[in-house]
């Protein structure tokens, strides 16, 4: 069984469509999302009802990402936040606005059943942003980090690239994990590139909601495979450039 992590969808359904077929994934395979399905290109409600139906056929984790939370509010409250607008809400909300109340109802089922975060069976963490508490996540305060947090990623930058898990200097919240998938913190957002790794995190946000490509990778051999830079497969969009 392959355990594969899939980053920043942002209503790109196009493009995951494309990597469940280049990845060639199966019914014995663990597909674990590390959230933000939504805001961005014109296929929100396309994209969810397509990953509903994927959790049909497959073994799926589906991590809670900010847009997500984002997106569920508006679903709520109809409250409009004009930072989700400019950030690939308005896409969203019109998507939404095209599709029946059902619709809604069984897609905020599927938000409010997102996870915070995913510990597998050898120590691999996965969430959409991060955490910072030195305990770890089981010990975080402020459950809004899982999904909003920046300083993991940028914490990891900035080490020393030679330190080690065990070395003295070696972050204290990181010790905790053999390895932390996120994503987030878009790599590149005007060009295709690959997931990065910094100590022991791999951040897989490749720049879906921009210019980038969608990435699906395998945690245990690190192959991944990319989708077309998803700009191409909607052409008359900007996403949220």
């Amino acid at each position: 069984m392959r355990t594969l992590v899939i980053g920043d969808i942002h209503s790109g359904i196009r493009a995951l469509e494309q990597l469940i077929i280049k990845a060639k994934v199966n019914s014995n395979d663990h597909l674990i999302f590390l959230g933000d399905y939504v805001d961005g290109w014109s296929t929100a409600v396309e994209t969810i009802d397509f990953l509903i139906a994927l959790k049909r056929k497959f073994n799926c984790t589906f991590i809670r990402g900010n847009h997500d939370e984002l997106c569920r509010d508006w679903l709520t409250t109809s409250e409009e936040n004009p930072q989700w607008l400019a950030h690939g809400g308005k896409a969203t909300k019109d998507s939404y606005l095209g599709a029946e109340k059902e619709v809604w109802e069984l897609h905020l089922q599927f938000y409010s059943d997102l996870k915070n975060y995913h510990l597998d069976s050898e120590n691999r963490l996965y969430l959409h942003a991060g955490y910072t508490n030195l305990k770890g996540v089981e010990f975080e305060y402020f459950q809004q980090s899982f999904y909003w947090d920046r300083t993991l990623w940028e914490l990891v930058k900035a080490l020393d690239p030679n330190l080690k898990i065990g070395d003295r200097n070696f972050p204290k919240r990181l010790t905790h994990y053999k390895e932390i998938f996120i994503g987030h913190t878009p790599i590149s957002k005007y060009r295709v590139v690959s997931p990065q790794n910094a100590a022991n995190v791999w951040n897989l946000d490749t720049g879906a909601a921009f210019m980038g490509a969608l990435t699906i990778m395998d945690v245990e051999t690190k192959e991944f495979w990319q989708s077309d830079p998803v700009h191409i497969l909607y052409p008359k969009e900007k996403g949220r450039n």
